[in-house]
């Protein structure tokens, strides 16, 4: 063999061996760029699974975060809700906590801002959005005008708000979506059960009620006690809903209600029984009981003039939340005590430890029921 011929075999080795390294690099270049993009992938998976979609009690579809820490109410109706599932996630009250409702509330929760909401009063828009709640939600009446200005309120604040219906029929479906929302799904479950049976009991002790069994009440609202919700009236719903005969015959005045009545109708329709608001409250109990003007009232001379529990949250109206659920059995059986046989020590303490996540006291008891039922 030539000298050539060996020196061309030498280059053609060389050649195959610099071919050899150059593919080795290449594949070897390759696989980390293999490896991003699968985790980019990953990544974009992750992002998907950070959110969920719920239909909420307007049929509408919202995308909230799969996992919830922080959650506002719109309104105090939807606020206990929230209070009950889980306080812990609260961001803000709607109004200020009085002295005798921050009583039955945990400490850590009375410095809670307050975000507007109650009354006639809207959400603090800016300050909402200040402590940045992942999601809010909007419990009411569900109609054409509540759908659209939630929806303007979503826009308007780049959150998802999520509808509830406040009807107390639908209390445990409110629970369903809500925990749904919080992932409090067990919880919620327990709570809406409570409702519903709970339900279910005043619809078979209301069905005794006859007609001429039904008695009189007056639900007296204001500073002068003067101010009324008829019945038919969602403020007044929870007498209704037991049997009692509203004597109220008045119109219902939409929205916030508090129809104004005079002191010569009220002695014509001369109640049995009336419940007021307490004086802290702004109520009338005390006058009602010191007013020679209301003397001659059945209910007052009978000494029939209880007040309304009203801590943490009212039991019968203002804000008709959960609260009513209890309003229910106290009501019946304060008009109708042998049909609604409730021991109403135990359903107060139960109530408040299943709701209001709060332990009562024997004494605490004795005070809640301090003028609202008979000696």
């Amino acid at each position: 063999m030539n000298n050539r011929t060996m020196i061309n075999k030498r280059i053609i080795s060389m050649f195959m061996l610099v071919i050899m390294i150059i593919s080795l690099t290449a594949g070897c270049a390759k696989e980390p760029v293999q490896e991003d993009t699968t985790q980019g992938d990953l990544t974009q998976d992750e992002a998907i699974a950070d959110f969920i979609e719920i239909v909420d009690m307007a049929d509408r579809t919202v995308t909230i975060p799969a996992e919830v820490d922080t959650i506002f109410s719109t309104g105090p109706v939807g606020t206990i809700l929230i209070y009950s599932l889980n306080p812990d996630k609260m961001v803000g009250w709607n109004y200020e906590l009085r002295e005798g409702e921050k009583r039955y509330i945990d400490e850590k929760y009375h410095d809670l801002p307050n975000l507007g909401g109650a009354g006639k009063e809207s959400i603090n828009v800016e300050e909402v959005l200040k402590v940045d709640p992942d999601v809010l939600i909007a419990m009411g009446t569900i109609d054409d005008t509540f759908i659209s200005q939630t929806d303007e309120l979503q826009e308007k604040m780049g959150k998802p708000i999520v509808i509830l219906d406040e009807d107390i029929y639908k209390l445990d479906k409110a629970y369903e979506i809500l925990g749904k929302v919080m992932g409090e799904e067990n919880r919620a479950e327990e709570l809406g059960k409570y409702c519903r049976e709970a339900l279910e009991d005043i619809e078979k002790n209301s069905a005794q009620i006859t007609d001429d069994m039904k008695v009189d009440i007056y639900y007296a609202e204001g500073p002068s006690g003067l101010e009324t919700e008829p019945a038919g009236s969602w403020h007044a719903q929870v007498i209704d809903m037991v049997g009692g005969n509203n004597v109220a015959k008045v119109e219902i005045k939409e929205g916030k209600g508090k129809s104004e009545v005079s002191i010569e109708q009220l002695l014509l329709w001369d109640p049995e029984i009336i419940i007021s608001w307490d004086d802290e409250r702004g109520g009338y109990y005390s006058g009602i009981l010191k007013d020679p003007a209301w003397k001659d009232i059945t209910a007052v001379k009978k000494g029939e003039v209880y007040e309304i529990p009203n801590k943490p949250f009212n039991w019968f109206d203002r804000p008709p939340s959960v609260n009513r659920i209890l309003g229910l059995k106290w009501i019946g059986n304060l008009l109708y005590p042998d049909i609604y046989d409730f021991d109403m020590r135990e359903e107060v303490k139960e109530f408040y430890d299943k709701f209001y996540h709060y332990q009562l006291t024997e004494e605490e008891i004795d005070e809640l029921l301090e003028n609202t039922i008979r000696d």
